[in-house]
């Protein structure tokens, strides 16, 4: 289920490759994860998949909700807002005693009656959470609202125990010793399970050799193991603000599956070979056993590369920029966009209010570990190639041309040439152009939404963000279940085993897991901006235009990502009149104009908690206030 009510069905047999489209009156009240029954459309519309109408609901996925107080009647009836339902789709709450509750304490809920259209779900209530003002409920409210699995059962923690603490000497004696290599980890500040290290040695004829060294998870969660069925489960860890619900228990995740610094880990390594032109020499994948010497935050990395911090590193971190390069050169060469683009990341304190933020540069040496990561990626979904074996791929499917064609009719209202059928090359050189300038975050960010999602999928037909004709996911086992079958498949004789079901399973749940991520983070960012509103009301705020419609503007600030509205009634005195060709929004009698990218001052109005909103007011300069014709 989308946010705004419309909906996908995946079809359990062959009948449809794609998934089939539910118009939002056509739901029939279905939620996300139901088992439904379909019709389905018979004509189909060009670049568009199959559309179709939910006809019964066979089995809820959902037994409870969670919702928010938005009122309490006097017939004791109390009407809740369901995040996940959306404001349209009415909660209720028939309570003999109300006096236990008050208006925005989030309840836990217990579904007798799912209603419909007309008729409001009703609920009974099983636990209150207190207040959504309380930040430190922000966390477990996103668990029961996604069903996230949190908690691991005493068997599970059992098992993660017995394997000990540390290494054993019998279990790297049939394994290729690497620990004598200079390896290091480079990860963001608040990691702590980690999946990668890295190494490198320069010849003197200029050929580098690579060492993609990845945390070997396999060893421990075996094939029908406790540990591997919860895994399975989980999917993946999700990551959200100020936390981490793991795929696996933090004595494994964090500690010796972690590629920690100054132990020796069990890890499986990608020995890759190149010339001094980044070209691909030869590559060899090992069980082997490594000594992580450092652990590097990005920020530290950068700061030795910079020479503005000492490190016995140095010249490695050096090798691997320069190889780096090399490689993005290559990756440039058939045709891949990079996107690169800084993140937001909140620091919230132990009561979940977020104090600061700080913009994370997609620097250089954020740059190298994606660039090897990619790289063992490559190589290892080509070695199973190579073996005649079954593996689960990370597919990114062509782009429908209607989006692209948006795309390309949007970019042209920012200024920006291209022909009329643009190639690779011509995008090439708008990223290029865009680079640094007031549109690249638009650019950006709506060329992804132009494409479709990267899924998982036993069937190779190519990445397109890529360029590359293979690729699967090898080198975040801790955290994808993805890469832990990968592994097992390139050593372990894997039998019986439903790749297809595994894939559409795992792309699921990481849709799931996104969708909780960004609703945390959304939160997070309205308590931020909800915290400096009640010091400075009266503080202004800069916007840059993502859409204009005929009923107002939608803008993104910067550089917190949030996004805002103003109603085309609040935006001055004047008659605004919508031109779709340029998307542009122009006054009548002032000539003022709002179009895409353009940068306009804000100022907070209020705060929605309960529903999740902001309301914003536009700074109108003396100029432009709406002045009478004569």
């Amino acid at each position: 289920m989308h946010p705004r009510g419309f909906g996908f069905v995946t079809v359990n047999d062959k009948t449809f490759t794609q998934d089939v489209f539910i118009p939002k009156h056509l739901t029939k009240g279905a939620m996300h994860g139901d088992l439904v029954e379909i019709s389905t459309s018979p004509s189909v519309k060009k670049n568009k998949g199959p559309e179709g109408a939910v006809l019964f609901v066979i089995e809820r996925a959902q037994k409870e909700l969670i919702g928010t107080i938005v009122s309490i009647e006097k017939n004791k009836n109390i009407i809740l807002y369901v995040h996940s339902l959306g404001p349209k789709r009415k909660v209720r709450m028939d309570l003999e005693q109300t006096d236990a509750y008050q208006i925005a304490d989030r309840i836990i809920m217990e579904i007798l009656d799912w209603g419909d259209e007309e008729k409001p779900l009703l609920c009974a209530p099983l636990t209150n959470m207190g207040s959504i003002n309380k930040p430190s409920s922000d966390i477990p409210a996103a668990i029961k609202e996604f069903n996230l699995r949190c908690e691991f059962s005493k068997n599970i923690l059992k098992e993660a125990k017995s394997f000990g603490k540390k290494v054993t000497r019998k279990e790297r004696s049939e394994r290729e010793d690497f620990t004598k290599l200079e390896c290091f980890t480079i990860d963001p500040d608040t990691a702590k399970d980690f999946d990668d290290a890295l190494s490198i040695i320069k010849e003197e004829n200029g050929h580098y050799t690579l060492g993609v060294h990845i945390a070997d998870v396999s060893h421990y969660v075996t094939p029908g193991s406790s540990l591997d069925e919860e895994a399975r489960k989980r999917c993946n860890s999700t990551y959200l603000p100020g936390t981490c619900v793991p795929m696996l228990p933090e004595m494994l995740s964090n500690h010796l599956c972690s590629l920690k610094e100054k132990v020796v880990r069990l890890c499986i390594s990608v020995i890759i070979n190149f010339d001094s032109e980044g070209n691909l020499l030869h590559y060899a994948i090992k069980r082997g056993s490594i000594y992580s010497q450092k652990r590097f935050t990005y920020s530290e990395a950068k700061q030795v590369l910079d020479g503005k911090v000492k490190s016995k590193h140095h010249d490695s971190l050096q090798k691997m920029a320069e190889l780096c390069l090399l490689l993005k050169k290559k990756r440039a060469e058939r045709g891949c966009i990079d996107l690169a683009l800084p993140e937001v990341s909140f620091q919230i304190d132990a009561s979940g209010i977020p104090r600061d933020y700080k913009i994370v540069e997609y620097d250089i040496t954020h740059q190298l570990v994606e660039e090897f990561m990619l790289k063992a990626n490559e190589i290892v979904a080509s070695e199973l190639i190579k073996k005649g074996k079954g593996a689960i791929f990370r597919i990114h499917e062509h782009p429908a041309n209607d989006n692209l064609n948006e795309f390309y009719a949007l970019v042209r209202t920012f200024g920006f040439s291209l022909p009329a059928s643009p190639k690779t090359e011509d995008l090439q050189k708008l990223f290029a152009q865009a680079k640094g300038g007031p549109y690249e975050q638009q650019v950006s960010v709506a060329f992804v939404r132009s494409m479709k999602l990267a899924v998982y999928s036993d069937q190779n037909v190519g990445h397109y963000g890529l360029s590359l004709e293979n690729y699967c996911h090898f080198t975040s086992p801790i955290r994808r279940y993805t890469d832990l079958i990968i592994h097992r498949l390139l050593f372990d004789k894997q039998e019986d085993l439903n790749l297809t079901q595994i894939a559409t399973e795992c792309s699921d749940q990481e849709r799931v897991s996104f969708r909780a991520e960004s609703s945390v983070l959304h939160l997070k960012k309205l308590r931020y901006f909800n915290e400096i509103h009640k010091k400075n009301p009266n503080n202004k705020y800069i916007g840059t235009l993502t859409r204009i419609k005929p009923f107002g503007l939608f803008f993104e600030l910067t550089p917190i990502q949030l996004e805002g509205f103003i109603h085309i009634s609040e935006i001055g005195k004047d008659y605004f009149e919508y031109l779709e060709k340029t998307q542009t929004l122009q006054g009548r009698s002032t000539g003022k104009k709002f179009r895409l990218g353009d940068r306009i001052e804000v100022t907070l109005e209020k705060i929605d908690l309960i529903f999740q909103t902001s309301e914003w007011n536009l700074v109108i300069e003396p100029s432009q206030k709406y002045r009478k014709k004569k």
